[in-house]
């Protein structure tokens, strides 16, 4: 795995870019959390098997695709002999790079060309032609620059409701943003939905459980109902459910393994 941080004209837009290989023909299955990053995956391998909320079946296959933001876990399974280049997005940079409304990738597993059309595919093509990772990076990073010049940034107060929702730690009042937006709360999450995918307070779950899984991961011991109570759980019963919806898991389980 290579990965990489983006150039600074992609700030605000993409968080990383990753290149990936398998090298070992054998069967692995991962959970991934509930996250605000929109992946674009460009294969020139093996597909995946991915289930959203469940385990892929047969024909949950995708090489290359797009996936918009989902409330709960993600099942990846791969079969040893995947090779891919990922991007990942933010919500909005993910809005303005597509070009469409956010909930028609939101709870969804799309493919490259549904997405990009043949822009997309000649875009793939292009990339498993390169043979070293830092070309394909580069390559696809450049691609990207190129094509935001002709986008316009999303509407700047559903970027400072992102902001304020991650400043306060998924805990600020809906209510309150749309207050301080001049809006009514129907229309705040319509424009969520067009622009993120999923409404304010999906976001601010999603928010609030990824601090506590990571303050939980760096804690020596953890008192679970001192860790809810301080990330604005009713409860501990509150913080297992969640964890459980949003990942698929037990807190204790997305603990790091003694040794």
């Amino acid at each position: 795995m290579v990965r990489r941080a983006p150039s600074p004209l992609l700030a605000g837009v993409v968080t990383d870019l990753v290149g990936y290989r398998e090298l070992v023909p054998v069967h692995i299955r991962q959970n991934e959390a509930a996250s605000l990053t929109v992946p674009l995956v460009i294969s020139f391998g093996e597909p995946f098997a991915i289930g959203l909320s469940r385990t892929p079946g047969n024909s949950d296959r995708f090489a290359s695709f797009a996936s918009g933001l989902h409330a709960g876990p993600v099942v990846i399974e791969s079969f040893g002999r995947s090779c891919c280049v990922q991007v990942n997005f933010t919500p909005l940079g993910a809005r303005r790079f597509f070009g469409i409304p956010m909930c028609e990738l939101a709870d969804r597993v799309v493919t490259l060309d549904e997405v990009l059309g043949l822009a997309g595919n000649a875009l793939q093509e292009r990339l498993g032609q390169e043979t070293g990772w830092r070309q394909r990076l580069d390559l696809v990073e450049g691609w990207i620059v190129e094509r935001l010049v002709t986008t316009a940034p999303p509407a700047a107060e559903i970027a400072w409701a992102m902001a304020k929702i991650a400043s306060s730690n998924g805990r600020i009042r809906i209510a309150s943003i749309a207050g301080e937006i001049g809006c009514s709360r129907k229309h705040l999450a319509a424009q969520f939905a067009d622009l993120v995918g999923i409404g304010p307070k999906a976001v601010a779950r999603i928010v609030r459980f990824d601090r506590t899984a990571r303050l939980a991961r760096s804690a020596v011991g953890v008192d679970w109902a001192d860790l809810a109570a301080e990330c604005g759980y009713a409860d501990q019963a509150h913080l297992v459910r969640e964890f459980r919806e949003l990942s698929g898991s037990t807190p204790t389980a997305l603990l790091p393994k003694p040794g």
